[in-house]
Parts: C-alpha cells; sequence; structure tokens
C-alpha cells in the first residue's frame, strides 16, 4: 500500500505521546516521589504529542468535515472505537496534566491518572486493531500487529519518561530497563513478523475466481487503461533490496542502539540524561522507518485485480 504520511506521523507521534503519558500516570497515581513540574512538563509533551498525531490523521480523511461520522459505529469499527477512546484519554490526561500543576494529590488525582492509563492502553489497542481487522491485507492479520503497535508506544514512552526523569534530577533507570527490555523484545516481535510476512500466500488471480486447477488466469484487457487511486493506493511496491536495508534501519539504529543507550546511561548516571535522550530520538526515528514499512510492504488483495 501507499505509505500515507499523515497516518505515520500520527501512529508514531500518538503512540509515543501515550507511552509518555502511560509511564508519568503511573508515577503519579503510584504516589512515587517527584518533582511536580516532571509531571507537568512530561503530561504536556505528551498532550502535544497526542493532538498533533490526531490532527494529522484527519488530513487522511476525503472528507474531514465528516469525521465526528466515525464516532457513530463503535459496534462494529475499531476506528470509531479509537476515535472514543482518544476523546476520552485526552480529557484524562489533560485533567491528570491541570492536577500534576497545580500539585494536587489523593483518591481523586489517582481516579483520574488511573482512566488516563486505561484510556491510553485502549487507544493503541483500537489503533492496532484497526490494520489487525483487515482482511484484504493478508499479512496484516497478524497476531502480531496489535502487540506491536503497544510495545513501540511502551517503549519510545518509556525512553520518554527516563530523559525526563534524568533532566530534572530524578532516577529513570527503571524506566530505562523496560525500555530496554521492550527493544529487545520488539526485535523478536519484527522478525518474526516480517519471517511471516514472507510466507503470507497472496490472493491471486487463479485463487480468487476458482479457476487455479484449469490453469493461470490471465485477463483479456486490463481494468484500467492508465492508473487510478486503487491502482496508486493499493498497488504501491517496494523493492525488496530497499526493504531489507530499511529493515536493517529499523533494527539496528531504532531498536539495538536505542537500547544499548539506554543500558549505558544505566551504568553512568552523569550522562544518563544525554543517552536516553539519543535513545528517545532513536527509537521514535525507528518507529517512522518501521511504520513507512508496515505499508509500504502490505500487499492488497485488490491487486491481484490489477494483474500484481
Amino acid at each position: 500500500m501507499n505509505p500515507s504520511y499523515s497516518v505515520i506521523f500520527f501512529t508514531t507521534a500518538s503512540g509515543f505521546g501515550y507511552g509518555l503519558a502511560f509511564w508519568l500516570l503511573i508515577l503519579d497515581s503510584s504516589n512515587f516521589p517527584q518533582d511536580r513540574w516532571l509531571s507537568g512538563v512530561g503530561l504536556a509533551l505528551a498532550l502535544a504529542a497526542i493532538t498533533s498525531g490526531l490532527l494529522a490523521s484527519t488530513l487522511h480523511l476525503g472528507q474531514p468535515s465528516r469525521a465526528w461520522r466515525a464516532f457513530t459505529q463503535w459496534r462494529s469499527s475499531w476506528l470509531s472505537r479509537e476515535g472514543i477512546a482518544a476523546v476520552v484519554s485526552v480529557a484524562m490526561i489533560g485533567l491528570a496534566w491541570l492536577g500534576a500543576i497545580a500539585g494536587m494529590t489523593g483518591t481523586l488525582l489517582n481516579a483520574v491518572a488511573w482512566l488516563g492509563i486505561v484510556a491510553a492502553i485502549i487507544t493503541v489497542l483500537c489503533t492496532g486493531m484497526i490494520y489487525q481487522s483487515l482482511k484484504p491485507i493478508a499479512a496484516w492479520r497478524s497476531s502480531l500487529t496489535t502487540p506491536i503497535y503497544l510495545i513501540y508506544s511502551c517503549l519510545t514512552g518509556a525512553f520518554g519518561t527516563a530523559a525526563l526523569m534524568s533532566l530534572f534530577n530524578g532516577d529513570g533507570s527503571l524506566a530505562a530497563v523496560i525500555a530496554l527490555i521492550s527493544a529487545l523484545i520488539l526485535i523478536a516481535m519484527k522478525m518474526a513478523y516480517w519471517r511471516r510476512a514472507s510466507q503470507v500466500v497472496h490472493l491471486t488471480p487463479e485463487s480468487a475466481t476458482g479457476l487455479g486447477k484449469i490453469g493461470k488466469v490471465q485477463q483479456l484487457e486490463g481494468p484500467h487503461t492508465t492508473g487510478n487511486f486503487v491502482s496508486k493506493e493499493m498497488g504501491f511496491r517496494i523493492a525488496r533490496k530497499h526493504a531489507d536495508k530499511l529493515r536493517k534501519i529499523v533494527l539496528l539504529g531504532g531498536l539495538s542502539a536505542p537500547a544499548l543507550l539506554g543500558f549505558l546511561g544505566v551504568l553512568d548516571n552523569g550522562l544518563a540524561a544525554v543517552f536516553w535522550t539519543i535513545a528517545t530520538v532513536l527509537s521514535i526515528g525507528g518507529a517512522v522507518v518501521e511504520r513507512w514499512l508496515f505499508f509500504a510492504e502490505a500487499k492488497h488483495a485488490v491487486s491481484a485485480f490489477y494483474g500484481d
């Protein structure tokens, strides 16, 4: 499929924002000793990432003015569920941010924090399920698709939390260790996902028509004399050699390098803020490349109609 930059930005930015909010709200709800400005600045950054991502996602809509209609299909649409969860999560994270900068504590703030935590998880889960539930794209119909979205959010958010805690003179070692473990898990999961995707049997003209036992099915004429929206959006291709290079960038630059920096930050508290900040940037950059590949390598069933 043709990778949409607005959707790539949305899934990456909102994933980082929800991950960051998740860990900061965990700290707030557990009464972990920390500077209130850490939560204030951190949650403001999370809200900025989430909001910018959500706004970017509307650019992919044919009629953005009709986006409100998506909220009415929550019984059957993961996109609609994502929209509702996103509104609830932004509201709860926003309230938690106001409570943090006001120096509030107590049961009410804890309740808001936990609602934000749950809503953040549900939103990212719905984002993953939007793609996992699409039957025409065989590669996405994997039990790994949604967990990869969730753990990527955990990874980038944990590195961001570790960096912020270190900048505010806190100990972000635990968050860095969690990020390191998440990176190692993602390496294994992405390799398994790519291995499965390479073995998926895609729809062909023979299997679509049921005439495969007779021989190869050939169309007398092409469906269109020139390219159209469907052929351009659903028939996007990426050369195997380019895909291999980008996969190495994801595994080495976007996951292995951040994991190493996370470990170095744990060993050297003096440079922890530097190591974890760089790790955050690299992990987010790796997520962008991974997400681009996620779309570029996806083969829609309709491509069989166009002779692919």
